[in-house]
């Protein structure tokens, strides 16, 4: 069972640098075809500063982690027994090219169900840019499958 003494507590801070690359990556790899996620003159035209992160690229960046999921490990969960769960995201200002974003992973909640056969970890991530704006916040629900 995960420490319900987490609740509340802080699993790190990571800075990233975004880049015109990882975002038009991110556009192809999602099937985005609308050119300002690609074309820098088309989201400059857009009122963008630079090429805009599409559609939940924040959650990718926690993938920049040495390792994105000694979260997991590090409060004693067997990844084999990991499912996502849910994830919902809510956006305050976009995130550009050239941004550097840093994001913060907090525990909000860890409960369980089925008599504890499945258990449930609910981590929030704020992400603020450089500026010190808070760019978005996610919220995942990680179950754990025990027995």
């Amino acid at each position: 069972m995960i420490d319900r003494s987490k609740i509340g507590s802080s699993l790190g801070i990571l800075t990233v640098d975004v880049e015109k690359g990882q975002l038009r990556f991110f556009a192809k790899a999602t099937g985005e075809k609308n050119p300002v996620y690609t074309d820098e003159e088309a989201a400059k035209a857009a009122g963008y500063r630079s090429l805009p992160a599409p559609p939940t690229f924040g959650f990718s960046l926690g993938l920049a982690a040495p390792d994105p999921f000694a979260k997991y490990t590090d409060l004693g969960i067997d990844l084999g027994k990991v499912l996502h769960g849910e994830q919902n995201f809510e956006y305050f200002e976009p995130i550009c090219a050239g941004d550097t974003i840093t994001l913060e992973d907090k525990i909000t909640d860890i409960f369980d169900k089925k008599g504890g056969a499945l258990e449930f970890l609910v981590i929030e991530t704020s992400a603020t840019n450089q500026d010190g704006k808070v760019v978005s916040k996610s919220v995942t629900t990680t179950v754990v499958r025990h027995g």
